[in-house]
């Protein structure tokens, strides 16, 4: 199972220049938000910090977007939001899973060995040994 520290996340998204004033308005749409906490770092960008079961990364960005939010969009950018759709769309995956269970290998070969399985090669022996 995953650690509970590793399923708080902490992401920067980054606004566009234009239109001015993106920040303080999406601080106020995403300060809204239960077990959200936001604040800015510099004039462009606001680090959201969340529980991974609670919200993702793909679904705050695309609520902002739904807002008329520009986002920056430089390349960068995309593989940073890219690696991290994946690394937090794998770990709710992976979060819903149960533990595997364990197999009893021994038990479960000597089963195998006893029992007839139809995996034997018919070929003769002088055929199988290259000479």
């Amino acid at each position: 199972m995953t650690p509970a520290s590793d399923t708080r996340k902490r992401r920067e998204i980054a606004f566009h220049p234009l239109p001015p004033e993106q920040q303080a308005r999406a601080l106020a749409l995403l300060g809204g938000l239960d077990g959200l906490r936001v604040e800015p770092i510099g004039a462009l960008t606001l680090a959201v910090d969340y529980h991974i079961a609670e919200y993702s990364l793909r679904e705050l960005e695309s609520l902002l977007l739904a807002h008329g939010f520009h986002l920056e969009n430089t390349l960068l950018i995309r593989l940073k939001r890219s690696l991290a759709y994946y690394a937090e769309r794998v770990q709710r995956e992976n979060l819903d899973k149960p533990e595997p269970r364990a197999k009893q290998y021994p038990a479960h070969i000597e089963s195998w060995a006893r029992r007839p399985h139809g995996d034997h090669d018919d070929t003769p022996v002088e055929w199988r040994q290259y000479k």
